[in-house]
């Protein structure tokens, strides 16, 4: 579905990886079939440097989520990224010419969930849309639609996306969907290639514009009976004493998903998440940075995210590690 739509786009510099072109439900050349592996690229990578290839993408098996490296004209290195960075790159993209054509609506609405980049609420806030910030699950996107076509003064959905490498651009469906991804940032790399740069070049220009924003997470494995009883006190003990700062940070907000409440820290005010309930803490630290905590719901792991925002890409992944070590020793 992928080549067809490049194809009917007239792309023709399109080049597939041989040994997986053709479906194969044994996943023969890889060890993890998941666009999240930077292990997964290594024949799409030695393919693209073959050919000289502006970008490298890459869905999973069942097309719903894409992966990608651009090229950094400077270096000639072919540049990873999250899922956050190729999210809100299409994102930019799109609403700018959206704005361009004057195509822009006025009640737009921008989607996205609690453990994304905080990026994605200063984009939404550049082209006037409505931002909305659900719990994790592409499920709970795609539901914001149904529930704003329910209102009278309803909000158009223009954009939505996870940090797990899977958006919607539009509102045709309600999950995420990862050929129109592909056709997205093909057209964006065309129209940034016609102004002389690359994605990774245009990914620089929109850290330049709104500042530099770096995400990142960490896993904890504890399995058994042992480890569902510690992951347990673990985040008891978190939501029962409260930091006051993590890092070099000093908490702001405070969010107990299950529970229902936000916590400003410097009144002591509590007003309602909104949120279904979830077993879910987040902190709103500040520097529009933030760290949150759950258990994962289909594995024995409890799981942390943090975002930053810098002013380099230097010290956004400096600043990143710092909150990464803090949090993870607490």
């Amino acid at each position: 579905m992928a080549q067809r739509i490049l194809n009917e786009l007239e792309f023709e510099n399109v080049y597939t990886v041989p040994e997986q072109e053709e479906p194969d439900g044994r996943f023969p050349t890889v060890d993890y079939p998941n666009p999240e592996a930077k292990e997964a690229f290594k024949l799409a990578l030695d393919l693209a440097k073959e050919k000289d290839a502006d970008l490298v993408l890459a869905t999973d098996p069942d097309a719903d989520r894409l992966g990608i490296y651009a090229k950094d004209t400077k270096s000639g290195e072919y540049k990873v990224f999250t899922g956050n960075m190729s999210g809100l790159l299409i994102a930019e993209y799109r609403l700018s010419q959206m704005q361009e054509k004057g195509i822009l609506p006025n009640n737009g609405m921008l989607v996205s969930t609690i453990v994304s980049s905080n990026l994605a609420k200063a984009i939404a806030n550049e082209y006037n849309l409505d931002f909305r910030e659900v719990l994790t699950g592409f499920k709970f996107i795609g539901e914001q639609i149904k529930l704003e076509e329910q209102k009278q003064n309803w909000k158009k959905y223009l954009f939505g996306f996870e940090e797990s490498y899977g958006c919607l651009i539009a509102d045709y469906a309600r999950d995420k969907d990862g050929i129109s991804a592909v056709m997205s940032l093909c057209e964006a790399a065309a129209f940034y290639k016609s102004k002389g740069i690359t994605l990774w070049d245009q990914m620089i220009n929109i850290y330049e514009k709104y500042g530099y924003y770096n995400e990142g997470q960490v896993s904890i494995t504890l399995e058994g009976s042992s480890g569902a009883e510690k992951i347990k006190q673990m985040m008891d003990n978190l939501r029962n004493n409260l930091p006051l700062q993590i890092g070099k940070y000093k908490v702001l907000v405070f969010k107990d998903i299950a529970n229902n409440i936000v916590k400003d820290m410097t009144t002591g005010v509590t007003t309602e998440t909104g949120l279904p309930k979830s077993n879910v803490l987040y902190f709103d630290l500040e520097g529009d940075s933030w760290c949150c905590v759950r258990p994962s719901g289909t594995e024995p792991k409890i799981k942390l995210y943090f975002g930053v925002k810098s002013d380099s890409l230097e010290n956004a992944e400096k600043d990143l590690e710092e909150l990464k070590n803090a949090m993870c020793n607490r």
